[in-house]
């Protein structure tokens, strides 16, 4: 690479008023995705739907704010009409999209990149979200390896010299992920017509700039422009994305309904409006996914100071079979064949180990237990975090499809789940010394490694991303302010966290340049502080994490 340009001083921008400015490094071939006609896109995108973002901000604090005091969330009064509508129906699959019975999942780095190309999946989830440490380089390199692979030009060498190359017959349709609303982008900021400057929207740049580069593309090689959107809380969400996607399809000339859009149901207020969000999405709508660490980590933000009935026990006892998340499930595959979209399943955290097939077996036993309940419950596809994984998944839903690409013919009308049904959160399981402690370990490490730029990283057997950390770093949190103490009889207070911490950094390998202390003061700001953050990478993306 060509050593960095300072950034540029004043916005790469022809026209008056609105504008973006670059203010991170430009480095080799950044000018190749930061054209002046994408910026002008940018622009424009945060022009029109800025404002509109903002507010849907606000409604998740005060929606946030009454269910902290007492008003437990319940399915709409006011839409109810949508749902009792039987003939409304979403788009469906685009072009590619038809069979998704493995998606793999995984960030944009070019290795990871050719690698998820390679792997024999159906779908490669393209992810700039948790799966990502969004530094400025992994954003805009990341955007370069996209563009590379979907025109067939992208090729990698390791520093070890070991060559990567796209080799498969049939790659996965692509579908990228963005990062979720709240989210910005301090490397660049949008000017108002104003003047005022402030942060640009994390989503709009990730969206704006796939797409702006590779729409036309991927419908001349017989796909599309697909995207899975992360983090809605809500139906009027959901309708922001659709404008967006209604609008891009307009400016770039592009029959309306040609984007297709998967959303992940993985928050709690989301799950009270699927159909609701289908329906706002209905012409751009391929189907849901059930995003199960960030709903597991919903949970708990939302209910993290209502008492001792909401308090979940250690992480690894909060499975797919509680009732909680069985209701959730079940009413998500419901709801999408009432409509006609598909209904993806979530991630199984367990991964192999080359290095020991002991480790690697029992994966692929708890992944193949994972995938057949979900392929029996009816869902259409899943998600596996390794290629390795693949063929464990793709057996439990070849076993009941066959040579059906999907069952979104089968409706689950023996399905009736109650608001009561999405909140009992009675588990019966203790909080235990070790899942403390376990917690405080993975956040740090976890921490760590987002803070040199890895987004996905394997602890302990385990695949975390920023999903899983918080739900780590929400529980001790949780556990301090409702007063719990272990199974052994440690009371959770700031002073026994601290002596976790103390004991995890005493064992950590540490080396020169490594960020540990960094990743412990973020712990201690997110987990033990007064207050509890919405999301733990806010901070430390503003004030930790490099370029």
């Amino acid at each position: 690479m060509t050593t960095p340009t300072a950034p540029p001083t004043t916005p790469i921008t022809t026209q008056q008023g609105p504008a973006i400015e670059i203010t991170g490094p430009l480095r080799d071939r950044y000018d190749e995705i930061l054209t002046a006609d994408a910026i002008a896109f940018l622009t424009e995108l945060h022009h029109r739907f800025g404002h509109r973002r903002h507010d849907r901000l606000a409604d998740r604090m005060r929606r946030r704010f009454e269910i902290g005091n007492g008003h437990d969330p319940q399915f709409r009064d006011d839409t109810a009409h949508i749902r009792a509508d039987e003939n409304w129906r979403v788009a469906g699959a685009g072009p590619g999209l038809e069979d998704r019975r493995v998606e793999i999942t995984g960030p944009t780095d070019p290795k990871m990149t050719i690698n998820a190309l390679n792997s024999g999946a159906r779908v490669w989830l393209a992810d700039q979200e948790d799966a990502t440490s969004p530094t400025w380089k992994n954003v805009i390199e990341g955007q370069l390896s996209l563009r590379d692979a979907i025109r067939g030009e992208l090729s990698f060498t390791s520093p070890q010299g070991k060559e990567y190359r796209v080799t498969a017959e049939r790659t996965p349709t692509i579908v990228m992920r963005p990062r979720g609303w709240h989210l910005t982008e301090k490397h660049i900021r949008f000017i108002d017509r104003t003047g005022r400057p402030m942060a640009a929207s994390g989503s709009l740049v990730d969206f704006g700039l796939y797409f702006f580069h590779n729409a036309q593309a991927l419908i001349d090689a017989g796909r599309g422009p697909y995207f899975y959107i992360a983090k809605l809380e809500s139906a009027d969400e959901a309708k922001l994305w659709d404008d967006i996607f209604t609008f891009a399809e307009e400016y770039a000339g592009i029959p309306h309904g040609t984007i297709r859009a998967t959303v992940l149901i993985e928050t709690l207020p989301a799950a009270f409006e699927m159909e609701e969000i289908l329906y706002e999405l209905r012409d751009h709508c391929a189907g849901l996914n059930a995003g199960r660490w960030d709903y597991i980590f919903s949970i708990i933000k939302t209910y993290r100071g209502r008492g001792a009935r909401f308090v979940l026990p250690d992480r690894s006892e909060v499975t797919m079979t509680v009732p909680f998340m069985r209701a959730y499930t079940e009413l998500l595959v419901k709801t999408c064949h009432k409509r006609g979209a598909f209904a993806i399943g979530g991630m199984s955290a367990f991964i192999p180990n080359r290095r020991d097939p002991e480790v690697t077996q029992r994966a692929l036993e708890k992944v193949a237990a994972d995938k057949k309940r979900e392929a029996g419950d009816g869902f259409d596809g899943t998600w596996v975090a390794h290629p390795d994984l693949i063929p464990a998944a793709q057996a439990e839903f070849d076993a009941v499809l066959g040579e059906r690409p999907n069952q979104v013919d089968r409706q689950r009308d023996d399905v009736q789940v109650r608001a009561e049904d999405l909140l009992d959160l009675q588990i019966g399981r203790p909080i235990t010394a070790r899942g403390v402690r376990d917690n405080v370990s993975v956040a740090i490490r976890y921490l760590e490694a987002w803070l040199q730029g890895l987004g996905a990283v394997a602890i302990d057997n385990l695949m975390e991303d920023a999903a899983t950390a918080e739900i780590s770093r929400s529980q001790v949190w949780q556990w301090i302010h409702q007063d719990r103490s272990t199974e052994e009889g440690d009371r959770i207070t700031v002073e026994y966290v601290e002596g976790l911490i103390a004991e995890v950094l005493a064992e950590a390998p540490r080396r020169e340049g490594d960020r540990f202390d960094d990743a412990a003061a973020i712990f201690r700001e997110v987990a033990l502080q007064e207050e509890f953050p919405a999301f733990l990478t806010l901070g430390a993306y503003n004030r930790y994490l490099d370029a």
